[in-house]
């Protein structure tokens, strides 16, 4: 009797032992109770948080938004005082217009200047015909002296002629380069002009966008954060003065790489969502991330002394979030969620 019953006791301590192996197997989804669903509670949602900032420097004249509004794309946040920019924007455009005139004035220098040159072409001509006439007389002159019809007086006063006739030629030859020089001197300043006329364009361009700087804008639909800025303050280029979050969201999902067998892009995620009463909701594998987080790091864990302890690295999955969900437009950037993800449908594929 004795002897049955030391070995009752003894299975049922044996059996107790193999509960309790089986229990830890089954806490550590280890063979052969290793499940094809993966999860991991290190995720949140995530979206593009914009941070919103003034380019100019100024007084805040207005604040037509409150926190947490939903805005439109192109919706006024913010009002800069803007009168510097707009006198700015008048200076600009007198520079212009004084380069524009300097610029028709030079066409009018062109004008006059190439009326000058075809003067000095015609005088040249003139003085070239006269020229033909001194000649021929002279040389008419020169035989009728040499046979005594003509005095030395008469051809002294020929051979003047043709001499005054030869400079005025000379003369009007120079007249006329002058003035064409003058033509391509006035057409050299015009490039110069034209340049000035550009330059005056694009400060006319930049001071009205720094004018239109004045008004912060939101850059897409979304909703503000918390409006950081009040009129009156005066801010600094760059301050953050309120941020938008878009209604594009997804998931950041943390998975240990021991868990990476049979993922793939498109598989069927489902999550919940802490501050929705766990909300179950769902989506798709969208991306891995190219490298585990570790290597993101800034101080990464490089151990040279030659203590090495494995550590399972993580790697950022994205999770596109399917839409017509219920609960959807309740989700924020920054919200816990739990992540499960079935394997076995991969696996089988």
């Amino acid at each position: 009797m004795q002897k049955i019953f030391r070995n009752s006791a003894t299975l049922f301590i044996l059996a107790i032992g193999l509960c309790g192996v089986l229990f830890i197997l089954y806490a550590w989804q280890l063979p052969p109770f290793r499940s094809s669903v993966e999860m991991t509670e290190y995720a949140y949602v995530r979206g593009q948080v914009t941070i919103v900032s003034p380019q100019l420097a100024g007084y805040i004249t207005n604040v037509p938004q409150r926190d947490y509004l939903r805005v439109k794309k192109g919706d006024v946040l913010f009002t800069l005082d803007d009168r510097i920019y707009v006198q700015k924007l008048k200076q600009a455009d007198a520079m212009l217009q004084t380069q524009k005139a300097a610029l028709a004035n030079s066409e009018q220098d062109r004008l006059a200047a190439e009326a000058r040159t075809r003067s000095g072409e015609a005088v040249l001509n003139s003085a070239k015909a006269a020229l033909v006439v001194a000649e021929a007389n002279y040389n008419r002159v020169t035989p009728l002296r040499k046979s005594g019809v003509m005095t030395q007086s008469n051809e002294d006063q020929s051979l003047s002629a043709l001499e005054q006739a030869r400079g005025s030629v000379s003369q009007a030859e120079a007249a006329l380069e002058v003035n064409k020089q003058d033509v391509q001197s006035i057409v050299v300043r015009r490039h110069s002009l034209e340049a000035a006329v550009t330059n005056a364009e694009a400060a006319v361009d930049l001071a009205k966008i720094d004018l239109s700087n004045t008004k912060i804008i939101a850059p897409q639909d979304g909703v503000l954060g918390e409006i950081g800025a009040k009129p009156g303050q005066y801010v600094n280029i760059g301050a953050q003065l309120t941020s938008l979050v878009p209604d594009k969201k997804w998931v950041i999902a943390n998975f240990k790489e021991t868990q990476f067998y049979g993922m793939k892009v498109g598989l069927p995620v489902s999550f919940t969502v802490d501050a929705l009463g766990y909300e179950k909701m769902t989506g798709r594998i969208e991306a891995f991330s190219p490298a585990t987080g570790s290597e993101f790091s800034v101080l990464k864990a490089d151990n040279a002394t030659g203590n090495f302890i494995k550590v399972a690295q993580r790697l950022p999955v994205r999770i596109a979030i399917d839409e017509g969900q219920p609960q959807e437009d309740k989700l924020a950037p920054g919200m816990s969620v739990i992540v499960k993800v079935d394997t076995s449908a991969s696996i089988e594929k």
